[in-house]
């Protein structure tokens, strides 16, 4: 079955989609590593709440400040909404691609019928 050079591209999409590989949108980025970011946000502040210091180190890239409770405690705080909201908004961008994917494959589907696998092996 000959398919034209739109049907290639869409097909194309599918498959960078279904790879991970769709940096257009920023949706490659894997919610995950989002969510672990919000878990070990969350240990950190428990382990403060555990701590009976009033000054604590706290991680700045590669260097530990010593900095403190108070303070950290606000940019912990501050943190987990920036993790949270970034979280919220991959789900969103993943659920938009597994729409349009859908969508897709549908067209697709529809053109090829049996001469096309666009599911994950």
């Amino acid at each position: 079955m000959q398919e034209t050079g739109r049907q290639q591209s869409t097909i194309t999409e599918v498959e960078r989609w279904r790879v991970g590989d769709h940096r257009s949108s920023g949706a490659g980025k894997k919610p995950s590593r989002t969510q672990e970011t919000n878990e070990n946000l969350d240990d950190a502040g428990n382990e403060l709440i555990l701590s009976d210091e009033d000054v604590v180190r706290f991680q700045i890239g590669e260097v530990f400040a010593h900095m403190p409770r108070d303070d950290v405690e606000t940019k912990l705080e501050q943190m987990k909404e920036d993790a949270a909201k970034r979280l919220e908004r991959l789900e969103g961008e993943k659920e938009s691609i597994l729409a349009q994917m859908a969508e897709l494959k549908k067209v697709l589907y529809g053109k090829f019928k049996d001469a096309i696998n666009l599911e994950e092996d």
